[in-house]
């Protein structure tokens, strides 16, 4: 090799050490956070989850007893198919709507700033407290609410709909309000990278409206959609003042039966149920993940 090829390979080494270098300062502050507001607190929460208590004393030592007692439970099983149920209802309420939402600001609006104000709209709801959206559909869904008042006016209903509140469709429809956005807008972001040239082809191919939707646009608007899912899903599962709120105390969920234990002094049995409710949402989000490879989605779309 010569001495100037050995030059130039010394001089692209030490580019490379300046660049990890350079890399390496630009993560720290980032992985200094994640450190203390993210791992330390895991760290934190699995070690209190095999703690033993008595007396509501916390003593420090091993035991998987809370993870048995957790495990165990009829209780933690009943609370988990009723919020995985909510989940699964909601994940499918949220995607149609935030599917057609997406789909009208992208393709039917055809002013981009008039497109871009709409979705501004949407977003609106969340310049209130999550709170005062929720409670706000207690005097509409009452059975001297709105709802029942106009329809026993109009002659639909001859006595109160008692299910539209203090249910699971009035948990459902909080639900709803509250985490649409959530689905519209990864998959506005998504649908708004399709290249409307492909509308064309598909015409020019002979397609329909239906099969460029189902072959064309579902398609290139996975990624968004699995991002919505995973947020409407992790959400709701991770709720726990909606539930109890807008089911009047008839139903409970898995966070719900955590507060009561913290209540109680019982930390570690807490802990015990935060580390498996964590376990659940990663293997349920891993699952979704895998319908769609999203780092190869993500490129495509660049």
């Amino acid at each position: 090799m010569s001495a100037s090829a050995t030059l130039v390979a010394a001089v692209g080494r030490r580019r490379e050490r300046s660049w990890s270098l350079s890399s390496l300062l630009l993560a720290l502050p980032l992985a200094a956070v994640l450190v203390c507001f993210v791992v330390a607190p895991l760290i934190s929460v699995v070690a209190v989850s095999v703690f033993r208590y008595d007396n509501f004393a916390v003593i420090p030592g091993f035991t998987l007893e809370n993870y048995a007692s957790v495990l165990s439970s009829r209780l933690t099983l009943s609370l988990y198919l009723t919020m995985i149920r909510l989940a699964a209802i909601t994940w499918a309420v949220t995607l149609v709507l935030g599917f057609c939402v997406a789909y009208f600001l992208v393709f039917h609006v055809r002013s981009k700033l008039i497109a871009i104000g709409l979705f501004l709209a949407c977003t609106v709801p969340f310049w209130t407290s999550n709170i005062i959206r929720m409670i706000s559909w207690l005097p509409l869904l009452g059975r001297q609410g709105i709802i029942n008042q106009a329809l026993l006016t109009t002659g639909v209903i001859h006595q109160p709909l008692g299910f539209l509140l203090y249910s699971d469709f009035s948990v459902i429809v909080s639900y709803v309000h509250l985490f649409t956005i959530f689905m519209i807008v990864p998959i506005f972001n998504a649908m708004s990278r399709i290249d409307p040239a492909l509308f064309e082809a598909s015409r020019d191919a002979g397609a329909s409206r239906w099969q460029t939707m189902r072959l064309v646009v579902l398609p290139l608007s996975k990624s968004g959609i699995v991002l919505g899912s995973v947020f409407v899903i992790t959400l709701v599962m991770g709720d726990f003042y909606v539930v109890k709120v807008m089911s009047g105390g008839s139903l409970a969920s898995v966070v719900s039966a955590m507060v009561d234990d913290i209540s109680t002094l019982l930390f570690p049995h807490a802990a015990a149920s935060a580390v498996i409710l964590l376990v659940v949402l990663t293997l349920l989000v891993a699952g979704i993940m895998r319908l769609v490879d999203i780092r190869r989605e993500l490129v495509a779309e660049r």
